[in-house]
């Protein structure tokens, strides 16, 4: 199961054995064998690519599921000893302002030294997912106040507003507050459609019969600024990050979007090392 994941998450045998620290034939001939005990075939193999089948697409989610429970078995033996080991894989979206991930992951680090700490960039909803997969112990993510989050537990960190974040030439730069009607007349610069990061700004425009011209889609807030100040339109941003983004001005909006910031975990429960860390974050959890 190790095996079909690596080549999965890395798109090939090659790759995958490098990880797996084998030797290629030795991982291509036991993931035969698994295929052949399944009785079906996991990958489509061409000269050029690897590609998950049906019946790969379906068996690797409960691998992932099923080599995190061996994991975190192993942990629970280790932490009844009284030592935390194991891993923690963190997920996190760009705009974390609910915590200081950075100092958190070193202090942890410095607590925890056998824990093997891991951290992945992401948006909330493909974070979400691979917490519900295995993949991730942990992820902070930020939602639309409404948003419900299957599959997995979580804890709101902070509730606050988006504003406009414009260069400092734009007419709306000397403004302390706008209308949302006003920023609905901009260019935006937004992230990809159907993300949640993308409905927390088109939920409050929907509600206010406003639709937004989104000319440049992106997957952080760091290109967004980029953009920004480039003249080329204008952003919507958590507050509490946007004071961070230099070289912009913020501007409010009546009515604001919301979001809560929350993080997530398992719905089996958190193991010793994500109990742990989510510890230090202010988050009590049983495991």
């Amino acid at each position: 199961m190790r095996y079909v994941v690596a080549v999965a998450e890395t798109g090939g045998f090659t790759r995958a054995a490098e990880r797996c620290h084998v030797v290629q034939s030795a991982l291509s001939h036991q993931i035969a064998r698994l295929e052949k005990e399944l009785g079906a075939r996991l990958f489509d193999r061409t000269s050029r690519s690897v590609r998950l089948t049906a019946a790969g697409e379906a068996f690797v989610p409960v691998a992932r599921q099923a080599l995190a429970a061996a994991e975190r078995a192993r942990a629970e033996v280790e932490a009844a000893t009284g030592e935390v080991r194991g891993r923690l894989a963190i997920g996190a979206i760009s705009t974390v302002g609910a915590v200081n991930l950075a100092r958190e992951l070193g202090a942890f680090r410095a607590a925890y030294p056998k824990v093997r700490v891991s951290l992945r960039m992401d948006m909330s909803d493909g974070l979400i997912e691979r917490v519900r997969q295995g993949a991730l112990d942990v992820a902070f993510v930020g939602l639309v106040p409404g948003a419900r989050t299957a599959g997995v537990r979580e804890k709101v960190l902070a509730r606050g507003e988006l504003v406009a974040v414009v260069p400092p030439e734009h007419p709306l730069a000397g403004r302390e507050w706008t209308t949302l009607a006003r920023v609905a007349r901009e260019t935006f610069v937004d992230y990809a459609a159907g993300s949640a990061a993308r409905r927390q700004r088109e939920e409050v425009f929907r509600a206010a019969g406003l639709t937004a011209e989104v000319a440049y889609e992106v997957t952080t807030v760091e290109f967004l600024a980029e953009l920004v100040r480039e003249g080329l339109g204008i952003g919507m941003v958590p507050e509490v990050f946007a004071r961070r983004l230099a070289g912009l001005r913020i501007v409010r909006v009546r009515p604001a979007p919301a979001r809560t910031e929350r993080v997530v975990w398992s719905a089996l429960g958190a193991s010793p090392a994500a109990a742990a860390f989510l510890a230090r974050v202010g988050v009590e959890v049983g495991t």
